[in-house]
């Protein structure tokens, strides 16, 4: 019997499943998008065992990671990964919005005057470019850690391949945006107390969401209809 490639493996998007793909990506990208517009901000969060340092771009960002561990697990590799490079191409855009903004003066009944724009968005390429380098390894590495824990478990274990890949791509990710952006600017010391921070939380944020994916991969699997996993495994 011929071996299938993993193209001919993938069952085509349509009704349900094409509407739900595009569902998570849009999720995706809108997190993306709102993580780097506000990552200029930074600010303190109170776990009660722990007082955070963090960008206010943390907050919105493990959303990215659960909804890239939802269509890898529905979706498959591939598919995956086609919204990660997406997203790449979504944050340049956004790049490219911001400059153009800062090109021409505003009106005096503006609310949002020059001072302010520039106040807001002149850092932006810096913490986009910071932020696009770190995305695009630790979503790749998110992807590609999932689907060695799907096939190393033999598709078994949820948990397992969800928090096994999104923790340590989240490392990845801290200490590239940090570096990044901050290098030259920054002590050491701060530095790896910030990145630390990043990932500490973000770890916990991965736990979190645990019976979220599960929840997800519940609803994705009976409302698509897809129940046999392996024919997207790749």
């Amino acid at each position: 019997m011929t071996k299938l490639t993993r193209v001919e493996r993938e069952r085509p998007l349509e009704g349900r499943a094409e509407l739900l793909y595009m569902v998570l990506a849009g999720v995706f990208l809108g997190a993306l998008v709102v993580t780097n517009l506000i990552a200029n901000k930074f600010l303190t969060l109170d776990a009660g065992f722990k007082v955070f340092i963090l960008s206010a771009g943390a907050l919105p960002y493990p959303v990215t990671f659960l909804a890239t561990d939802l269509m890898s697990e529905i979706y498959g590799h591939r598919r995956a990964n086609q919204v990660v490079w997406v997203g790449l191409i979504v944050s340049l855009f956004v790049l490219l919005a911001l400059w153009l903004g800062s090109l021409f003066p505003a009106i005096p009944e503006s609310p949002v005057s020059d001072d302010v724009y520039m106040k807001a968005f002149r850092n932006a390429w810096r913490v986009i470019a910071a932020s696009m380098t770190a995305y695009l390894i630790a979503q790749l590495v998110d992807v590609k850690l999932f689907h060695f824990w799907k096939r190393f478990t033999r598709g078994k274990h949820l948990w397992l391949r969800n928090n096994g890949s999104t923790i340590l791509s989240q490392l990845v990710d801290s200490v590239l945006v940090v570096l990044v952006l901050f290098w030259g600017a920054q002590s050491g010391e701060w530095m790896m107390s910030t990145i630390l921070d990043l990932w500490l939380f973000k770890a916990i944020i991965a736990l979190c969401d645990t019976p979220f994916f599960y929840a997800g991969t519940w609803a994705l699997r009976r409302w698509t209809g897809w129940y046999d996993e392996a024919d997207a495994e790749s």
